[in-house]
């Protein structure tokens, strides 16, 4: 069986901004701080919740060293790296090593899809190009292609690339990949309303949109089902499904940057194109989060 980067809560951390559409370190620093006291298992950075797409090199490079360092090691920091140009996804994934990440994540290609084949030789000239583990990056919503199942098990074979990030929402496909690659691949979910049947079929932990406002919440959904105590697992997972599924009300990250707002951090607006969140569903994210008892900060 091969190591894996981490078990549980991984946060898909968002990219704070300021006034002017820059990156707000200083904000960044303080979420960082916020993920460390409410049990976070893993922080990812640079992913699509961190806005990548619009995110320059430069500022990746930033981002990364500064939760690096801000971590210490109390727990992994995985680096978002991947592109639809290799050669480009190669240079980002060699940066991230460089600065200390403990893994990379590889979203496949977009827009300039591929074929299966090429998926494989994409993957396996990114793996080879570092030492760090690699998680695959799934996602056929914003890519445009599926990684199947039986390339999931040729990439497997590959020794550092350890795990898979599942955002195709299809559990049927999740149980294949899971079936085919067993302990060879581990399996995150993708999506928060999805952590509990990844878990049942064996996945390992969850990279999550929603721990960006309950850390805590997330690691205990999946610490207390590891721990066997499953209809604790399944309550506290039913008693924050609504707002999971509201976090999703718009394009990610509009909707959880809208909602860390409401609770006090200055998370800031998404870079263009994306928009700022309409009134209606500001409030109704407003809402609920007074239903569930949170008026400010939670954890401060």
């Amino acid at each position: 069986m091969k190591a894996n980067i981490f078990k549980g809560s991984g946060v898909a951390l968002i990219t704070p901004m300021d006034k002017y559409g820059n990156v707000n370190f200083k904000e960044l620093e303080r979420l960082v701080d916020f993920h460390l006291k409410n049990e976070t298992d893993a922080i990812i950075v640079c992913g699509t919740t961190g806005e990548s797409a619009t995110l320059s090199d430069e500022e990746k490079s930033e981002i990364i060293k500064l939760v690096v360092n801000k971590v210490n090691g109390k727990i992994p920091v995985v680096a978002g790296t991947g592109s639809n140009d290799a050669k480009h996804a190669i240079k980002l994934s060699i940066a991230a090593e460089n600065l200390g990440s403990d893994g990379v994540l590889v979203v496949t290609p977009y827009y300039n899809k591929t074929s299966q084949e090429g998926l494989c030789n994409y993957y396996k000239l990114i793996a080879e190009s570092v030492s760090l583990p690699v998680i695959l990056y799934n996602v056929p919503s914003r890519t445009g292609m599926t990684i199947a199942p039986e390339t999931y098990l040729r990439l497997s074979k590959i020794k550092n690339i350890v795990a898979a990030k599942e955002a195709s929402g299809d559990i049927s496909h999740i149980a294949e990949v899971i079936s085919l690659c067993g302990e060879e691949l581990a399996v995150y979910s993708g999506n928060d309303d999805q952590v509990l049947p990844v878990l049942s079929l064996g996945g390992i932990g969850v990279i999550s949109v929603f721990a960006n406002i309950f850390p805590k919440v997330v690691h205990d959904i999946t610490n207390l089902f590891f721990s066997e105590e499953i209809e604790k697992s399944r309550e506290l997972f039913f008693k924050y499904f609504k707002i999971m599924n509201l976090l999703f009300c718009d394009i990610n990250p509009i909707p959880v940057k809208s909602a860390l707002s409401i609770l006090g951090f200055e998370s800031g607006e998404c870079r263009p194109p994306l928009f700022p969140l309409s009134k209606e569903n500001y409030e109704k994210i407003r809402l609920e989060l007074s239903e569930l008892g949170l008026h400010e900060t939670p954890g401060q």
